[in-house]
């Protein structure tokens, strides 16, 4: 069986050391929730990181109540961002890998987001809402595509384009 992954990429008009910052830094102002793709049954809250390997990757609602999405894996400030993704829904043993890498591209960055382990989650399971592995991988990168464009918005300086590809 072929694991399950997404892969998309776009160049921002920032350093990577500015990219990482506002994905890291930032994520609760440029996360743009997705119906079908909620952590828990109450999101939207606010998302953030503990920045720092082994640090929470956390949504905080209304109320105080904190939801841990995942841990940070990899911590190499302006290249590499790695964590873990759980649904409330998923079961122990049920985890996915979120991997962000920052690479400079001239005055760009490159920001590139590898999300795998969904082949762990049944096509049955909740969080997948039954969608054959093609048609939920891709609803997923499509929502990834649409993150990092909003997320790339508030790192660019000077209002510059933003070249998004899906690879």
């Amino acid at each position: 069986m072929m694991a399950s992954r997404i892969l998309v990429s776009l160049r921002v008009a920032a350093t990577a050391e500015r990219a990482f910052s506002v994905f890291v830094h930032d994520i609760g102002a440029w996360w743009r929730p997705n119906g079908l793709f909620r952590f828990t049954p109450r999101s939207p809250g606010v998302l953030a990181f503990e920045p720092e390997l082994g640090g929470r990757f956390v949504e905080t609602f209304g109320d105080g109540e904190v939801f841990e999405i995942g841990r940070i894996t990899a911590w190499e400030p302006g290249v590499l961002l790695a964590f873990t993704w759980r649904q409330v829904s998923f079961a122990p043993d049920q985890v996915t890998q979120v991997e962000v890498r920052f690479d400079p591209i001239g005055e760009e960055t490159r920001v590139t987001v590898e999300h795998i382990g969904w082949d762990t989650i049944p096509q049955d399971h909740v969080a997948r809402h039954r969608f054959p592995d093609a048609v939920f991988l891709r609803r997923h990168a499509e929502w990834w595509q649409l993150l990092l464009a909003v997320m790339a918005q508030s790192a660019t300086r000077f209002g510059r384009h933003v070249k998004t590809s899906q690879l």
